[in-house]
């Protein structure tokens, strides 16, 4: 009885904490200067209204502060706190500038993905594997593009099985993530584990499981989460099956370079041996596992979602599709499959930035968190305050007239004909390519902090599409919604279309 009794106390006062959290901050939010974008500056109920509000048409509620004032900073809500979003590509260029100090990305993002539960402290403490990506990896794309090439054909050859010139329906995004997948674990850890199902299967569920729970984590208030993270966190399952299929892997390189040295006979040039020569003092097989299933995450969920699109914009634009073909053959038959080859197929490269910018940003982008103490105060005066998480609108400023004449119009080569047009000013060219960031093209973020493997990404990506154009014919299914308007069914989070379906034929 006495044991029920103190968890009825311990409930009761950890709801009256939160009550109290609560009303402290919006009581400390009463007088800030910066308008709230729905909702009110009152206490609870009606911010807790718009909290709710917020969470199911994030979309919507951004665009309506985008439309209301595209220079401005608005206040959104949450259920614990106020978040803020800017506007206007001056405030993106200020935001993404900051010093780490005063607006923190690795806060930032520790907040967004929970990364203390979801992927564990060391990870947000002393993320070293970013470092990899940007250089090791990002250097040696030439030289492994041959592996990274023969297993997009194998996955594919795997995943469609096309033994007739018939024509055979698939559901795209099983079918996307199983080819990425594969061939990011073709650079990550070679053959065979790469084509192994359940070590692919480990990396897979493991990015559906944080992109899920992350989201419903942030629903709960800060002295919480110590309590509710360990307990909807994947990461201690996943790194003992991590363990379990790269611990040999890893124990006997170490073995083999404690040895023979840092450069012994035949060793692999993969993420694995790259991390191995990153690690430092955190050099063991445990640890450069749990890296590696981390890299994945970013890899698979990243390039799943804009391959996804990519095949469905191919399927609902199909006048695209010979242009592409035959600037592919042509690169081909000159250059053959190499990394340089894709640098050539200009096409190929506008069709996919095209489609990131329909469908590539959050609605929120940029995401930051204020760590000095006086607040972060942009060129106009408008200060955010401290502990404050700050971000900028995302999918909006692709869809601004503005920045892109008829922009609710998928035009696939858009990029390439603005580079045709510009021939002879080379940093305008290299604007429009798809690695290139800009505070109108945010889906691999922008400034020093964009995403460090989106060199792979874009290789994996063009690479992959120039595969399935030479190879294969595509077509809608016309018998389903081929093409709806993107949807964030949770909060800022985009939801894909699990169902959609694509009909593909081996060419004749």
């Amino acid at each position: 009885m006495s044991s029920v009794v103190t968890t009825d106390v311990i409930i009761v006062l950890l709801y009256a904490l939160a009550a109290v959290t609560t009303i402290s901050w919006l009581w400390g939010r009463q007088k800030d200067t910066v308008p709230a974008l729905i909702g009110s500056n009152g206490f609870f109920l009606p911010s807790y209204k718009a909290s709710y509000e917020f969470l199911h048409h994030a979309a919507d509620i951004i665009l309506e502060g985008y439309i209301k004032d595209r220079e401005g900073v608005f206040r959104i809500p949450r259920f614990f706190q106020w978040d803020y979003v800017a506007n206007g590509a001056r405030r993106i260029s200020e935001l993404a500038a900051a010093p780490e100090d005063v607006l923190s990305f690795k806060e930032g993002v520790g907040e967004t993905l929970q990364v203390p539960y979801m992927m564990g402290p060391e990870i947000e403490d002393d993320p070293y594997h970013h470092h990899t990506i940007r250089t090791t990896l990002t250097r040696n794309l030439g030289r492994c593009f041959p592996e990274v090439r023969d297993e997009i054909v194998c996955a594919f050859d795997d995943v469609f099985r096309l033994e007739t010139e018939d024509w055979k329906i698939f559901t795209v995004f099983p079918a996307v993530m199983h080819v990425v997948a594969r061939t990011s674990n073709r650079l990550f850890v070679g053959l065979p584990l790469c084509r192994n199902k359940e070590y692919l299967s480990l990396g897979i569920t493991y990015t559906v499981a944080v992109f899920k729970r992350c989201h419903i984590l942030r629903l709960f208030p800060k002295f919480l989460r110590p309590v509710v993270g360990p307990l909807m966190s994947p990461k201690e399952k996943a790194r003992r099956e991590a363990l379990r299929f790269l611990g040999p892997l890893i124990s006997e390189r170490l073995a083999k370079q404690d040895e023979l040295g840092p450069d012994w006979p035949d060793k692999p040039n993969d993420l694995v041996s790259w991390l191995i020569q990153d690690a430092g003092p955190d050099r063991t097989a445990s640890s450069i596992a749990w890296r590696v299933v981390v890299t994945n995450m970013a890899a698979i969920h990243t390039s799943t979602i804009a391959f996804h699109h990519t095949l469905l914009d191919l399927a609902a634009h199909p006048s695209h599709i010979q242009p592409m073909r035959e600037e592919v053959e042509r690169v081909i038959r000159q250059d053959g499959w190499t990394k340089a080859a894709l640098n050539n197929m200009h096409q190929v490269d506008s069709f996919i930035r095209e489609s990131q910018r329909l469908n590539g940003s959050s609605a929120l982008a940029l995401n930051r968190k204020v760590l000095a103490k006086e607040g972060f105060r942009f060129s106009d005066g408008t200060v955010i305050p401290y502990g404050s998480m700050l971000s900028v609108s995302g999918q909006t400023v692709s869809h601004d007239p503005a920045n892109f004449d008829h922009p609710e119009v998928f035009d696939g080569f858009r990029f390439s004909r603005m580079r045709g047009e510009q021939q002879g000013q080379e940093e305008s060219i290299f604007k429009r390519h798809m690695i290139t960031t800009a505070p109108e093209h945010l889906p691999f973020g922008h400034g020093k902090h964009a995403c460090p493997g989106r060199f792979f990404a874009a290789t994996e990506l063009k690479a992959m599409l120039a595969h399935m154009l030479v190879t294969y014919d595509i077509k809608s299914d016309k018998d389903s919604d081929l093409k709806q308007a993107p949807q964030y069914s949770f909060g800022q989070a985009r939801k894909l279309d699990p169902t959609a379906k694509i009909w593909v034929r081996k060419r004749q």
